[in-house]
């Protein structure tokens, strides 16, 4: 007799704590994308001091052996890329103020 009472205050106390989990939402984790910010930063950080200084040891290599000529022509490419990269990088922060501008 005592078991079957146990049994059943258990089995409601039981019932009664999942219909009270049941009905509280569950909170979800805020969405999440990617870090632009730090994925260039990593880039300009630690990838494009290599990349330079492969072709500071590419353009010494050439200049040593007399190819001056193409050595010229490399670095003048290399000075044209490095300008296009910064006009980007300048659109995107004309562009950033713009926006913050208009929708202000």
């Amino acid at each position: 007799m005592i078991a079957i009472e146990l049994l059943e205050t258990a089995s409601s106390s039981a019932a009664h704590a999942l219909s009270t989990l049941a009905s509280t939402p569950l909170a979800e984790p805020a969405p999440r994308g990617i870090d632009t910010e730090g994925v260039v930063t990593f880039f300009a950080s630690k990838i494009a001091p290599i990349l330079l200084a492969v072709l500071g040891v590419i353009f010494i290599g050439r200049a040593s052996r007399g190819e001056i000529s193409k050595v010229l022509t490399s670095s003048a490419i290399a000075i044209v890329g490095l300008a296009f990269i910064a006009g980007a990088a300048t659109l995107f922060f004309i562009g950033d103020y713009l926006i913050d501008l208009i929708f202000e």
